[in-house]
C-alpha cells in the first residue's frame, strides 16, 4: 500500500499505515485518464486536420480566390441548410472547449494525486533522453499550448487587436495569415508554441496507448513511431508556413 511521507522505521519493520490517501477519491484515477487519453488522441486529430487546412496557403489562387479562402467558407458552409451559415466551426470550437476543460482539469487532479502518493519521494530520469524531458515539460508546454490556444483564436478567428494586426479582415484567411506572420514576434511564438507542441504531442500519444489499455507488444511498437512521426510532420509544417510568410516567399 502507497502512503503519504512513510516513516521509514516502520517500513524497515514491516510496519505500515492504514490511513487512506484519499478520504474523498471523487473520479477515480482510471477515469481520469481515459478522460485525458481520449482528449489528446482528440486533439492531435485536430492538428493534423488543422495543419493539412493551412497547407492550401501554397496552392494558387483560382477564379481570382485564394484556395485557402475557399477552403474557409467550405467549412462555414458545412451542414447547410440543416444548421446556419457558420455554425458548424461554433460547434467543434464548443466541443473542443469541453475537451480542453476535461484535459486540464485530469491533468490537474492526476498531478495532485501523483505527489500525494510519492511523499517525500520522486523518481527521476527513469527514461532518459528525449522522452524523460517530454516527461518533465508536460506542465510547461501544457502551459504554453493554453496560452499559444487563447493568442491564436484571439489572432486568426476573432481578430482582437494588440492579438490581431490592424489589417484583419472577417473571412480572408490567407489575407490576416500574411498580416500577422509578417510581425516576427507573432512568427516567433508561434515557433517556440509548435516546439512545445512536439514534445507534449509525443509523450501524450504514448501515454494515451497505455492508459487505452493497448499493451501489446505490435500494437506499443506501432504507437511509438506515430508517436515521432505525426508531431514532428506537424510541427514542421506549422513552423515552415509562418516562417515562409515572414521570409517573404508566401505573398
Amino acid at each position: 500500500m502507497t502512503v503519504r511521507n512513510p516513516d521509514r522505521e516502520a517500513l524497515a519493520h514491516g510496519r505500515i499505515t492504514n490511513e487512506s490517501i484519499r478520504t474523498k477519491p471523487g473520479v477515480p484515477t482510471w477515469a481520469l485518464k481515459l478522460i485525458m487519453a481520449v482528449t489528446g488522441l482528440l486533439f492531435a486529430l485536430f492538428v493534423v486536420g488543422h495543419m493539412a487546412g493551412n497547407l492550401k496557403i501554397y496552392l494558387p489562387a483560382h477564379d481570382g480566390e485564394e484556395a485557402i479562402d475557399v477552403y474557409g467558407h467550405f467549412l462555414r458552409e458545412l451542414g447547410e441548410p440543416l444548421i446556419p451559415y457558420g455554425y458548424f466551426l461554433w460547434i467543434v470550437r464548443m466541443v473542443l472547449l469541453a475537451a480542453i476543460i476535461a484535459h486540464i482539469y485530469g491533468a490537474i487532479v492526476l498531478t495532485a494525486r501523483s505527489k500525494a502518493s510519492r511523499g517525500k519521494f520522486s523518481r527521476t530520469n527513469l527514461m532518459g533522453g528525449l522522452d524523460s524531458f517530454a516527461t518533465r515539460t508536460m506542465l510547461v508546454t501544457g502551459i504554453v499550448l493554453l496560452l499559444f490556444i487563447v493568442f491564436h483564436i484571439l489572432d486568426l478567428t476573432l481578430g482582437v487587436t494588440p492579438a490581431a494586426p490592424d489589417e484583419f479582415i472577417h473571412g480572408a484567411v490567407k489575407h490576416n495569415m500574411i498580416a500577422t506572420f509578417s510581425r516576427w514576434p507573432v512568427t516567433i511564438f508561434y515557433v517556440l508554441a509548435n516546439l512545445c507542441l512536439f514534445l507534449h504531442l509525443t509523450h501524450g500519444i504514448r501515454l494515451a496507448a497505455s492508459d487505452l489499455g493497448l499493451t501489446g507488444k505490435k500494437t506499443r511498437q506501432v504507437f511509438v513511431i506515430l508517436a515521432y512521426i505525426i508531431p514532428a510532420v506537424v510541427v514542421l509544417a506549422n513552423i515552415v508556413m509562418p516562417l515562409s510568410i515572414a521570409l517573404g516567399a508566401v505573398s
